[in-house]
Formats: structure tokens, C-alpha cells, sequence
């Protein structure tokens, strides 16, 4: 396992963020509760898998020295929970009322 908070961290935590990310973009691309459009779960999905692979493929598979590092794996995430936030409430507002006596 490549994962070695002690000799780089800064990797280390990378690795664990983008899985962490990938995990999370998965699990809202699952969400079916919450109504999303086909291209919002499909964009989920998709960036689900591609982080959550690259941080499995850097944890367990890298054997060289340098990597890529990119930005947008803290970026998308956020952006993409925002979304499906926002979409939840919006959609939770919209729903009619009943009357309590």
C-alpha cells in the first residue's frame, strides 16, 4: 500500500480524499429519492468512478514518482453536493402541504 502519512502526506491524504470524493459522488449518483436528471446522475457517476479509481490505482497499483494531482477532485465534489442539495430542498419546497387540525 502506497498510503504513508509519515513519508508524504500530502500524497497520502490525496489518495484518501479522491476515494473519499469518488465514494460520495457514487453514492449521490445512487440517490434515486431526490428526483435528479439522468445527466446530473450520469455526471455523478462517472466522476464517481473516474476518482475513486485513480485513488485505488495511486494506493495500491503506482510504483513511479511523480503522479498527477488534480484540483478539481476537491472542486467537483463540492459542487456537485451543492447541486443535489440545493435540488433536494427546491423539490422538498415544492411538494403541497397538508393541513394539520
Amino acid at each position: 500500500m502506497n498510503i504513508d502519512f509519515g513519508l508524504d502526506p500530502t500524497f497520502s491524504w490525496y489518495v484518501v480524499l479522491l476515494c473519499v470524493s469518488g465514494v460520495a459522488m457514487l453514492a449521490i449518483a445512487a440517490s434515486k429519492g431526490f428526483e435528479q436528471s439522468a445527466g446530473a446522475r450520469a455526471v455523478s457517476a462517472l466522476a464517481g468512478v473516474g476518482f475513486l479509481g485513480y485513488g485505488i490505482y495511486l494506493a495500491f497499483i503506482f510504483q513511479g514518482e511523480s503522479y498527477w494531482m488534480f484540483f478539481q477532485a476537491f472542486i467537483l465534489p463540492a459542487l456537485l453536493v451543492v447541486n443535489f442539495v440545493r435540488g433536494a430542498l427546491a423539490r422538498r419546497a415544492e411538494r403541497p402541504r397538508v393541513p394539520q387540525d
